[in-house]
Order: structure tokens, then sequence, then C-alpha cells
């Protein structure tokens, strides 16, 4: 399944595919008088989880159509989590709303890349972040950078 990235080609969505030249060159612009949350999130932290929330809910207040900050909410609440769960490292979040709509990425300083598995019915809630990513955000994939890697995805504002 393919879907097409902001200023750049065709993504495949679940292959943690790494951002085009294009696209980082093309959001500079929007990025320098965009709305933006940047948090650091401490090591093993999860309080962090709600002030994220907290945080990104105050920043899109009045963005979108109905129902995409909190999709935004909960796909960044499960992108922090997987971060402070799954490295044993401080993360950083960020979140740059911009005409386009929303960016939101968590970096990490530990190289190994994410997987999207399939939960299992008996493990409650663990398993189903990336699979909720994966199905709610209109891109998302993985930027490995020089220390680690960083995990994003996109919302469109939806406003018709």
């Amino acid at each position: 399944m393919e879907r097409q990235a902001r200023g750049g080609g065709p993504i495949a969505i679940g292959a943690f595919s790494a951002e085009t030249v294009e696209e980082e060159a093309d959001s500079a612009g929007d990025e320098a008088q965009a709305p933006r949350l940047n948090r650091r999130l401490g090591r093993a932290d999860l309080g962090a989880v709600p002030e994220a929330r907290r945080a990104l809910r105050e920043l899109l207040r009045h963005w979108g159509r109905p129902g995409r900050a909190e999709v935004a909410e909960l796909l960044t609440s499960e992108l922090v989590t997987n971060a402070l769960v799954h490295t044993d490292h401080d993360a950083v979040l960020t979140a740059t709303v911009g005409p386009r709509g929303l960016r939101v990425e968590v970096r990490d300083f530990v190289a190994r890349r994410p997987r999207v598995c399939v939960p299992i019915a008996d493990d409650g809630t663990h398993g189903r972040g990336l699979l909720l990513v994966q199905s709610l955000a209109d891109a998302w994939g993985v930027r490995v950078h020089g220390v680690g890697k960083a995990v994003w995805f996109e919302l469109d504002a939806g406003i018709a």
C-alpha cells in the first residue's frame, strides 16, 4: 500500500522510508513560521506521556476538523510510549503545524527500528501502537539519523 508523501514521491506505509532531501527542503520554509512543540522526554519517564498529550492538545486547539486533534493525541502517545518503553534513553518530541497539516516526530537514540506486529489477543494493551499509527496516519515512517532514529507521522488538517 502506498500513499503520496508531501513534497516527495510515494512512501511505503509500514516500510520504514527515509525522507527525501526535497521534503526536508520543502518543509524548512514552513517550519520557520509554523506553530511548533518541542519537548525532551526523560528516560523511562512514563509521566511524560500525558504531559505530551496535554501540550499537543494546546498546540492543536484550533486545528483541523473535529476528531483530528484526538487522533493526533492518540498517535503521539503511542510513539512517545514506544520510545520510552523500548529504549533506555531520552527521546525528543517535535510537533509542527503547517498549512498542509500536522507532523509529529519522536526521536530516540537507539538505532533499532520498530516493527509493526500483529497483537496477540491475550496480551491486553501491548503491541498495538504502530498498528494504530499505520491505520490512522495519512503518512508515517522512520528516519534514521546519526545516533538513533525518528518515528514520525503526518495528518492532513482535514478542513473541507
